[in-house]
């Protein structure tokens, strides 16, 4: 059965909501259908004024193909989970706020990645840089720079 959530909720005006149970922790456990098209399955709790929000576990397929499973805060991606874009990119890591933060792995469509940690989406801090080649190469990355990078040899 379908049926209308709170029109106040922050996660859309108009959605459609199934299979809705409290759990012992005040979790519900939702499936949403935005009217975009984007789909939410997973955990949300009603704040004290009504507004459903993402809390908990959960996973988000966007229109478009993005997937995100993982753990939400506050209606946001907080906490660890993985984000995979239809062209083959994916991000595994901390989320802080919607966004890369902490310790992950990105890895890009051609088979480069990088693992380190991320500040605000961006490599920033210590990490490793795996090229098209197949070397490592290890150092400090700030915003667009990557300065005094050595490589990593396997021996």
């Amino acid at each position: 059965m379908w049926f209308r959530v709170n029109p106040m909720c922050k996660m859309s005006e108009k959605k459609k909501v199934k299979s809705e149970e409290a759990s012992e922790y005040g979790l519900l456990r939702v499936s949403f259908i935005f009217p975009n098209g984007d789909k939410y399955e997973g955990e949300c709790v009603r704040t004290p004024n009504g507004v459903v929000v993402r809390q908990g576990f959960g996973t988000q397929i966007s229109s478009t193909g993005t997937t995100y499973t993982g753990e939400w805060s506050d209606d946001k991606m907080n906490g660890s989970g993985t984000l995979s874009h239809p062209s083959g990119a994916m991000y595994e890591g901390q989320f802080r706020e919607n966004m890369y933060h902490g310790l992950g792995k990105y890895s890009f469509p051609d088979g480069t990645n990088y693992s380190g940690t991320f500040n605000n989406n961006r490599f920033e801090g210590e990490g490793e840089f795996t090229d098209s080649e197949g070397y490592v190469w290890t150092g400090t990355f700030y915003k667009k720079a990557a300065p005094e990078l050595k490589l990593k040899l396997n021996m």
